[in-house]
Parts: C-alpha cells; structure tokens; sequence
C-alpha cells in the first residue's frame, strides 16, 4: 500500500474500454468515485479514501482526480493517468469538481454520475449537482462490471495474494490451541500476512470462537479458546489491493461424527460449485449446482443467501470490491466468464445435522476453475 501496481498501457486500456462505454451510453464524460473505481483508473493505493475522490474522466482529454490537497506527494508518486487537483479542507471536493468540469467545457453536457457508491455521499452529490449544470446519468455498476474479468497483470497480483492468504490461514491454525489466547491468535496470523508480503486486507481477519460463531463481522476477543471448541477463520491476504478470501474451521480436539459427515458433504458440494462454473454460465445455475448436493445429503431443509460471490480490488472496509455483492445466488442471472475470480463459499453452518464451513478462492481460467488457495480443509488442533 504505497505503489501503484499496474503498468501505463494496463490502466490506459481501462480507460480506453470505459470510454467506449460513455460512447455508446451517450456521455461526454463520468465522475467516479467508489473507491476501487478510482483505483482501478489511476493505481492509487492509499488509505486516503476515508475522504472523497473525485475522478472525472472525460472523453477526450486526460481525467482529472480531485481529492485533498495534502494527498499531493501520493498522488503524485503514483498516478500517472490522471492531473491532480487538490482541494483546501476550507472547500469540497464537490467544489473543486464543478469548477474542474466547467473547465473542461463540460457545462451543460451529458454526465455520469456513480450514484451507488460509498465515496459519494447524498450531500455532496446534492453540492455538485447544485454548482454545475449538466445532465446528470446513473453509471452505477459500469466500472465494475468491466473489473470483473481479470488481466494477466491482474492475475498475477492474485496469485501473489493467495499465497499471503495461504501463509496467514496456517498460521492462525497452527497457533490455536487450548488455553491460547485469542489475541494470540491474530497476532501470528497478521504477522504471517505481513512477512509473506501482504498488503492490509480489505478487512479482517475474521477469527472467532464457537460462541460466536454467528456474529458475521467480529474477531477475536479478549479470552483463551477452551478444549473441544471450534474456532472459526476467515481472511484475505492482499496485494496490490487485489484481496484472496477463503474460510476454515479449526477444531479443538476430535471432530465429532456428526461434523465429520458434514465436512464431507460441504467438500463434495464445493466440488460441485467447481464442475458448474463454467463460462457462459448463470450464477444461479451455479448456486443451483451447490444446492443439489446440500439437497441429495440430506439438507433439503437449508438454504443460502449464495455460495460465494465475485473478489478482487478491494478497499477498507470491505474486500468483497464495494458496497455491493455480486453473488453466487439463487436468482442471479450474472453471467460467468473466463478471467473472473470468486469467493467460492461451501457453508453448512446451523444445519441442524452438524456443522462446517469451507472457503476458497477460484480463479477462472483457460484450462477451468482453478483452487488458489490451499491450505488443508479440515484442521483439528
């Protein structure tokens, strides 16, 4: 996280692909401002997007990234894709930003606007609609759409990544034990994730007891992990803000018959998730494929909101690329295509019947998916 990542001619083909676009959309330019979308454009790889960043990107003449003045040394070190404009904090970046598009000579043209993103609030949306005419579009959801087959160059970042993510997970899994504290616990797997090269994740790790199991979004506390209890894991390793989720569960002493029988069923249905993705393939038909398995084990009963969901550029505080999730689902009609890579998720968790969970990131290949990360699937301390 000081490095952009990507060559000139990778980033100048993005530009080129979204420009094409703004052409058929009937744009004379866009302002984006979700952080991975900014990224995506420029390299800039900073935790300066807690303020706004606005890339205006017009047809012809080079974009313009308007953020806070002090941000300057960053920006400079690593865009090279885009004039810097900084503001004062006297000033918005919705003012600079009205002043950058008249500029231009964008008064009065057509202009795309990210009206989904988390780097835009209502407020400042409202500030710049008010200070610059201009008939304003929704472009929500096009940027990332073009972000989800990945490059070669991109590839590589992800390859690295999932190495950071393999290297953090047996740490954490080596360090669980009875009586260990689970502070302990996250201090190897950080630990691991930075001497294996990895940037800041996304967010996590996440690495929780059994009493709390269910809570989503915590880690670990304050307490020491008690013989006979499950331990669970999830995290990314991160390169270049390219972020390689997968899950594991841990288990402190023996697993019983019943988990056992699950942990099966949960491998066999990630099998299946595997066998189904395939380009051009819906997503739904991939869930269903996750689904038949759970079903044919005797978990009819058990339902997912997905199976997984797209990964890649990420941003604090999130790594699954926004604040949206582009998900495995059951009613998803997202089409499935080389190059794209996946949190493919296997959870059975509250079954009923037992408990397991397994996660892994895939990667879609020429040759067919591809398992990136890979460390052992079931893991008794």
């Amino acid at each position: 996280m000081h490095r952009n990542p990507f060559s000139d001619a990778e980033i100048d083909g993005r530009i080129d692909r979204f420009r094409t676009v703004l052409v058929e959309r009937g744009l004379d330019a866009a302002i984006l401002s979700s952080p991975e979308n900014v990224f995506y454009f420029t390299g800039l790889d900073h935790w300066g997007y807690f303020a706004p960043h606005m890339l205006v990107l017009p047809l012809e003449r080079q974009p313009v990234l308007v953020t806070r003045a002090m941000e300057e040394t960053a920006v400079g070190n690593m865009v090279h894709s885009a004039r810097f404009q900084g503001h004062s904090d006297s000033e918005t970046a919705a003012d600079v930003t009205a002043r950058v598009l008249k500029d231009l000579g964008l008064t009065g043209k057509r202009i795309g606007i990210e009206s989904w993103s988390a780097g835009l609030s209502h407020g400042l949306a409202r500030s710049l609609q008010a200070q610059a005419e201009a008939d304003w579009q929704d472009v929500s959801g096009e940027v990332d759409a073009l972000r989800l087959v990945k490059s070669p160059e991109e590839q590589a970042l992800i390859r690295q990544a999932a190495r950071v993510t393999d290297a953090a997970t047996q740490a954490a899994i080596d360090a669980i034990g009875e009586g260990v504290q689970e502070r302990e616990v996250g201090a190897a797997c950080l630990g691991a994730m930075a001497r294996a090269g990895g940037d800041p994740p996304g967010f996590g790790p996440f690495i929780r007891p059994q009493a709390r199991l269910g809570e989503e979004h915590t880690t670990w506390g304050q307490s020491a992990y008690r013989g006979g209890e499950t331990v669970f894991l999830e995290l990314a390793g991160c390169v270049g803000r390219y972020n390689t989720p997968n899950g594991r569960l841990v288990q402190i002493g023996p697993m019983t018959d019943h988990n056992r029988r699950v942990a099966d069923l949960s491998q066999r249905a990630f099998d299946a998730v595997l066998e189904a993705l395939r380009p051009g393939r819906t997503a739904r038909e991939v869930y269903a494929a996750w689904q038949a398995v759970v079903d044919e084990g005797g978990l009819s009963h058990y339902r997912r909101h997905h199976c997984g969901y797209c990964a890649g550029i990420a941003f604090p505080p999130t790594w699954t690329g926004g604040n949206s999730v582009m998900g495995l689902r059951h009613d998803s009609d997202l089409e499935i295509r080389t190059g794209m890579t996946f949190h493919v998720m296997s959870w059975l968790m509250g079954t009923g019947q037992g408990d397991f969970f397994l996660s892994n990131c895939v990667l879609l290949g020429e040759q067919g998916p591809e398992v990136l990360t890979t460390s052992p699937h079931i893991n008794e301390a």
